[in-house]
């Protein structure tokens, strides 16, 4: 069978959300996943000693191939090579766009990500959409009424399996009440007046999920669950009005450093909490201290030093990964850039959409308020004429509307071409009008950057 014919099987808005996260938020994402999977620190004692859900991520080349098969509802049935798959759509749970799959004939279930050996993410440190703890718990409820009576086997996408229906419906309930009872009580508490991070603070489990090891919060945590659920209600303001308007860390840096009396006084407090082993506040204040002046040694080696025994400290993998990432990039180099989540082989599986839409979120605002392109593109192989323009600082890009006058530059091309046009010009296919209209569209384009700073300004 030629590659073109396997089935792809994917939840419906799986290209979607895959672009949103991979390609349109890729820069920030991936750079922040250095932190979260610290994949360059080496297996040690005192490096990465895994990532929670697993040991590490794939440092191979990223690609995307287009669904070929949407699964658009719950008891949707297809069978691949003569084995029936019935599939479970779990969207706003793991992912944005999720399912779950049973295999009938052999009394198999694949929890995706839904159900496995730890508390997962409800908000990954690298950044997401927050993730739906209520629909989550529900989603596996129902996997229960739909496989619960006959199912023998249960496995996850990155986990191992359980055996046995007894031992599978306690995980399976197990893991429902975590999701619930995390989101009910954060919502009980918010609505008392509680900020996400008092909440986190002493939110305790009940002993029957806090004493079940795959409860435990070795990827995803309580504390930044509770956080994401707050969050994805009430956002990232908690309504106190000294909070509404800030300075960014580099002022405030300077503005702490002051009130302490100088940056001599100001980590001689650092130091003297570092001793007192709360490193929570030595962090806090040698952060602050870093901020105000990058090139004070003494800050950001007790920094690194507080931001090293917070990691030794912590049970959840990916802290402990970002705690040593970031006292490694204060002692030494901000690590290499993480397998590219833009790449051609993705991009090529973009649609039109996605490839402009791409384009408008490197499209330098400030620099194209009073810019004018306007470029139809040509879709021979689609059978579309797409327009291209700038506004107002704007990417707008649609289907021309037809009978309308053509653009100052027209492209002629097929949708495997663009990619080329991108990278090498628009002299590569075929043209007609004014080709300066392309270069000050390029000239408009941001670079992106795979190593900006975190743990210094």
């Amino acid at each position: 069978m030629a590659a073109s014919d396997t089935p792809i099987i994917a939840p419906a808005g799986f290209l979607e959300h895959s672009v949103s996260e991979n390609v349109y938020a890729g820069a920030a994402m991936s750079r922040r996943a250095a932190y979260m999977y610290a994949s360059d620190l080496g297996a040690s004692p005192t490096g990465q000693m895994g990532v929670g859900l697993g040991m590490a991520t794939s440092m191979g080349t990223m690609s995307l191939m287009a669904p070929t098969l949407d699964v658009t509802h719950t008891g949707q049935e297809e069978t691949i090579d003569g084995v029936r798959i019935v599939f479970q759509v779990t969207p706003g749970t793991e992912a944005p766009s999720e399912m779950n799959f049973y295999f009938p004939d052999f009394k198999a279930a694949c929890m995706a990500e839904n159900a496995t050996h730890t508390l997962h993410n409800l908000l990954t440190l690298r950044g997401a959409e927050v993730r739906d703890a209520r629909a989550w718990s529900r989603y596996l409820n129902e996997s229960i009424a739909l496989w619960g009576d006959e199912v023998e086997v249960v496995f996850a996408s990155h986990h191992w399996p359980t055996w046995d229906n007894a031992r599978i419906n306690v995980f399976l309930r197990q893991q429902r009440d975590l999701y619930a009872y995390l989101h009910d009580q954060t919502l009980r508490r918010m609505n008392k007046g509680e900020i996400g991070i008092e909440i986190a603070e002493d939110f305790i489990l009940p002993p029957a999920i806090d004493s079940a090891w795959n409860a435990r919060g070795y990827y995803g945590s309580v504390s930044h669950n509770v956080k994401a659920i707050y969050q994805r209600y009430l956002g990232w303001f908690d309504g106190n009005p000294a909070h509404l308007w800030e300075h960014p860390p580099v002022e405030e840096g300077k503005r702490i450093v002051a009130l302490a009396g100088g940056p001599e006084k100001a980590l001689t407090a650092a130091q003297g909490a570092f001793d007192e082993k709360d490193y929570r506040w030595a962090a806090t204040l040698a952060s602050h201290i870093v901020f105000a002046d990058p090139s004070d040694a003494g800050a950001k080696t007790l920094l690194a030093d507080t931001l090293e025994q917070l990691g030794f400290g912590a049970e959840n993998g990916t802290w402990r990964n970002f705690f040593l990432r970031g006292a490694s990039e204060l002692r030494t180099q901000i690590a290499p850039p993480p397998p590219d989540t833009a790449s051609p082989s993705v991009l090529s599986a973009l649609t039109i959409e996605q490839m402009f839409d791409s384009l408008g979120v490197r499209l330098d605002g400030p620099k194209a308020w009073d810019a004018s392109v306007a470029i139809d593109f040509i879709f021979t192989d689609l059978n579309r004429t797409y327009s291209v323009t700038t506004s107002n600082g704007a990417l707008i890009h649609a289907d021309k509307k037809p009978g309308t006058e053509p653009a100052p530059l027209v492209l002629t091309l097929t949708k495997p071409e663009l990619l080329l046009v991108l990278s090498k010009g628009p002299t590569e296919v075929e043209h007609s009008g004014d080709l300066a209209q392309f270069a000050t569209l390029v000239g408009l384009l941001d670079s992106v950057d795979h190593q900006f700073p975190i743990v210094t300004p």
